[in-house]
């Protein structure tokens, strides 16, 4: 009598830990993907800024700061129009921008991520 009970629930928490399953997975499988972009983009901010913070030390111009900027794009494995690189340089300070985006392909979906990375040196 008692097994009549419970049948009508069989499998019911195999769906759900199939679930869950699926969302974790979901999760890790984007994170793998659009982990290491924000890192990359991590260290491309890093870059922008040590350059425009000693830009004016080491008297570079635009056009050197920009050439190096180019470098360490393709050191990182980020394409960029050169023409969206931004330097401009007055009076010692220096300020550094930079738009682009980076598409991701998460199997289900194409997400397209933006970034606008700057960097100046007018807190020195």
């Amino acid at each position: 009598m008692n097994s009549g009970w419970c049948h009508g629930e069989r499998g019911g928490s195999r769906l759900k830990t199939l679930f869950v399953l699926v969302i974790v997975f979901a999760l890790a499988f984007s994170a793998v993907k659009i982990v290491p972009i924000y890192v990359t983009n991590y260290q491309l901010q890093d870059s922008m800024q040590e350059e425009a913070t000693y830009a004016s030390v080491n008297r570079k111009t635009s056009d050197q700061i920009k050439t190096d900027l180019e470098k360490k794009l393709t050191d990182l494995g980020i394409s960029v129009d050169p023409s969206t690189i931004q330097v401009t340089s007055y009076s010692g300070n220096v300020k550094i921008s930079l738009e682009y985006t980076i598409p991701v392909d998460l199997t289900v979906y194409q997400l397209q991520l933006h970034f606008h990375p700057q960097a100046d040196n007018t807190s020195l």
